[in-house]
Order: structure tokens, then C-alpha cells, then sequence
């Protein structure tokens, strides 16, 4: 477990080495594409103007985001990691985040769940819309709030929840 830990900070470093000292507007207006209100704006959108799937994709989304918000609650008060920009001495974060703790990535978690809906409604986004949630789980390292296994157990976390509402509907 501290090999697991020295790599997660190693790899954390050396990512958030290469926008340490510059402008990351870009990578906080990406972090945000992934604040969630473009998710509900986007089911409101399907439901209203795609007739074939769009009611059931807004349905999925809407259940599997009501079991995934609980779950990551309770992983984030029981594991309690602290975020890297707490954590490490002598180091600042691009942004404030918006709890204490960092385990899983709560932003990198609804990104792929929505990006796993998307690709199962809509196959041919599936390159488009996997790549944007990973950029967006990257953006979190990038911007000193993240460890790079949580984005990987926010992911986890996203995907799972997703194929678990896909399945019971």
C-alpha cells in the first residue's frame, strides 16, 4: 500500500508540474463542463426533442445519478482522504475545491457515468464523450485537487453506476 501511495504522489507531482506556474483557465472551464449542470440541461434537452430514446436516457441518468450522489457521500466521509492541495506542504491548488476530501473524484465519477449513458444511447459519441470525461478527471489533477487514483475509483464508481441503471431498466 505505500508503493500504491508514493506512485499516486509521484504521478500526482510530476502532472501537476506541467501547469504549476501557468494560465489554467482552460482547465478549470473544462473541470467545469463536468459541475453537472450540463448533464440535467442535456437529459432536459433529449426528453424533449429525441423522440426514440430520449425519455429513457433522461430516466437512466436520473437513477443512476440518485444511487451513484449517496455512495460517493459515503466514500468520501469513510475513507476521508485529504486532498492534495491540504495534504502536501508548501503547495497551492488552481482552485478552491469544494469539500475537504478527495476520495473518489465526485467530478470524474458523473463524467463517466454520463459518458457511459451517452455511449450507450449513442454509439457513435462514444469516442467524443470518453475522451471528455477523461480530460475532465485530468483537469482535476491538473488543478491540485485530485491524486490520480481518484479520479480512477471516480471513474469506477461513474461506470458502475451506470451499467447498474442501464440494467434495471
Amino acid at each position: 500500500m505505500k508503493t500504491l501511495t508514493q506512485t499516486d504522489t509521484q504521478l500526482f507531482h510530476w502532472l501537476f508540474g506541467l501547469t504549476a506556474k501557468r494560465d489554467c483557465r482552460w482547465i478549470v472551464w473544462m473541470s467545469r463542463t463536468g459541475d453537472g449542470h450540463l448533464y440535467l440541461l442535456l437529459g432536459l434537452l433529449l426528453w424533449l426533442f429525441e423522440a426514440e430514446h430520449g425519455a429513457l436516457f433522461l430516466y437512466s441518468a436520473l437513477l443512476a445519478y440518485s444511487l451513484e450522489l449517496p455512495v460517493y457521500l459515503i466514500l468520501k466521509k469513510f475513507l476521508r482522504r485529504q486532498r492534495p492541495c491540504d495534504l502536501l506542504h508548501n503547495f497551492s491548488a488552481h482552485i478552491t475545491p469544494s469539500d475537504k476530501f478527495s476520495l473518489p473524484s465526485g467530478h470524474t465519477a458523473a463524467a463517466f457515468l454520463m459518458a457511459n449513458l451517452i455511449a450507450s444511447f449513442y454509439p457513435s459519441m462514444m469516442i467524443f464523450v470518453y475522451c471528455w470525461a477523461s480530460i475532465i478527471g485530468l483537469s482535476r489533477i491538473l488543478l491540485g485537487v485530485h491524486y490520480p487514483s481518484d479520479i480512477l475509483a471516480g471513474a469506477a464508481l461513474g461506470l458502475s453506476m451506470s451499467y447498474f441503471s442501464l440494467s434495471l431498466l
